[in-house]
């Protein structure tokens, strides 16, 4: 006996329910696409991420004054997108910062110099354990950082000066140094006497 077309339906809806609840488990965030900026002078900025930084144009609409950048337009379709339209004026800076991660400790010291060279402004070079970290303002004012990921997993939130210019056994021995008096804080727990700011005593 066929079924009528109102137990079809409920039978449909039920499947449907299930199916989007499924779903919904399933379902998770892979990682950061991309950061979107507007931008005052959309040529400066994307001199400085296509000459400073070393990233490619891959999509760009200058007439609507957008223009997309990858670090490897094969893995990633942008991960800058640049939008004409920021307002003049020192409005509150809402953005903590923009990341950008590189391959090896030597690209981090390149970039660092590149950075300065650029004469753009360095706000501190940071001891992360789980990673090295070159913070640096672009040419509008936004905090932005190169970093470079040491292997050594630390979770606790730490940020030691660090001089990476130094030899790379002094890096590594400053890396280490922190992450032995780290490593018993597992990932989601919080420290004991935790400090009131980002550096140990």
């Amino acid at each position: 006996m066929a079924s009528s077309p109102v137990t079809t339906l409920r039978i449909n809806r039920e499947r449907t329910q299930a199916q989007k609840q499924s779903e919904a488990m399933m379902a998770a965030v892979m990682g950061l696409g991309h950061v979107g900026l507007y931008v005052r002078d959309l040529e400066r900025m994307v001199a400085f991420y296509r000459d400073t930084l070393g990233m490619r144009i891959t999509k760009q609409n200058w007439r609507a004054g957008i223009v997309f950048l990858s670090a490897d337009a094969e893995r990633a379709d942008h991960e800058i997108a640049l939008f004409r339209g920021r307002p003049d004026g020192d409005e509150p800076q809402l953005i903590n910062q923009i990341s950008l991660r590189v391959a090896t400790l030597d690209d981090l010291r390149v970039f660092h110099r590149r950075i300065i060279a650029a004469g753009l402004r360095i706000d501190a070079v940071v001891n992360h354990v789980s990673a090295l970290g070159c913070y640096y303002f672009d040419p509008e004012g936004n905090r932005s950082e190169v970093f470079w990921v040491t292997g050594r997993a630390c979770w606790v939130p730490i940020a030691h000066l660090i001089d990476i210019e130094q030899p790379d056994e002094a890096v590594s021995a400053e890396i280490d140094g922190l992450w032995e008096r780290l490593r018993h804080v597992g990932i989601g727990e919080r420290m004991a006497n935790e400090p009131a700011t980002l550096q140990l005593d």
